[in-house]
């Protein structure tokens, strides 16, 4: 059986990945699937406490977020898309300008 802190130290190293990736990329695809995987890391904790604690409810919160996973990517790919259509770019710092 693998120990409780190897899914933990992985989970972290994920998590970490994710935000580099969110906060050195101006490629917005990029920031996206950087937060998918801050997204993915956060279940694979829930799952390791609810595996380690014998309880469902990680299991059951985790379902929520991996039974659509097709609808997340066709989403952000349309506001990508929406995006450079009206602004000719994908640089994260032009989005502040799509505040009110």
């Amino acid at each position: 059986m693998v120990p409780l802190e190897y899914y933990l130290i992985l989970s972290a190293v994920i998590f970490a990945i994710g935000v580099i990736g969110v906060l050195v990329r101006r490629n917005l695809i990029v920031v996206l699937m950087s937060i998918e995987l801050m997204l993915n890391a956060v279940n694979l904790t829930f799952i390791t406490f609810s595996r380690f604690l014998v309880r469902c409810r990680g299991r059951s919160s985790c379902s929520l977020s991996w039974r659509w996973p097709p609808p997340r990517p066709v989403i952000g790919l349309a506001i990508v898309i929406s995006v450079f259509r009206h602004r000719r770019s994908l640089d994260p710092q032009e989005m502040q300008l799509l505040k009110w």
